[in-house]
């Protein structure tokens, strides 16, 4: 199986202000391309080279692992991110939120200092589990919240290449413009 960069589901330029195209031409034009290209060179002769993904994910080490999260974790963040974002969530996922943070306030402020102060770099999750519970998880590097069970909702993509042409190093900046443009109809549509 030969895996592919899939195409982003707006323009380049759609994201502006808040991800630039500059941005997006190295993030996805460099970035996620290189991580198809290298899971590509990486999986002929071993048990992956037909595996999906998901089956990488859960099942691989070193850098078939780390390659494959790689594609599946940057597919998954552009699909959480439209030029129409909205502010709140659908209400059945709104309703779970409130019950398991709080209030959706607590919850963004919560989300935000997982995004904000992951070490390096990576990922913040918003999974639910297999009882429908909501949680927050930081995952480095290639890290995908699958190998512990959960089922993924929303992604921030704390890597550098992420926002440093944008915001150079202030994550805080970028998580607070990321919030802009939240898919909140897709990630209310997983839930």
């Amino acid at each position: 199986m030969t895996h592919q960069l899939p195409e982003l589901p707006w323009a380049k330029n759609a994201l502006e202000p808040y991800i630039t195209e500059k941005t997006l031409e190295f993030h996805y034009g460099k970035h996620h391309q290189a991580y198809v290209t290298n899971l590509n060179n990486l999986i002929p002769g071993t048990p992956f080279e037909n595996a999906s993904l998901e089956e990488i994910i859960v099942k691989a080490e070193g850098g078939i692992f780390n390659n494959g999260a790689q594609v599946w974790n940057h597919t998954f963040y552009w699909n959480c991110l439209t030029p129409n974002g909205t502010e709140l969530p659908e209400p059945k996922l709104l309703d779970a939120i409130n019950r398991d943070f709080g209030s959706f306030e607590q919850f963004k402020d919560q989300f935000s200092k997982a995004a904000a102060t992951l070490f390096g770099a990576g990922w913040a999750w918003l999974v639910k589990d297999e009882q429908g519970k909501l949680s927050i998880v930081q995952e480095s590097n290639a890290g995908n919240p699958m190998r512990k069970g959960f089922t993924p909702l929303l992604t921030c993509d704390v890597w550098e290449h992420a926002y440093y042409l944008d915001k150079q190093n202030r994550r805080p900046d970028y998580v607070t413009d990321w919030w802009k443009i939240v898919d909140w109809k897709k990630v209310s549509e997983r839930y």
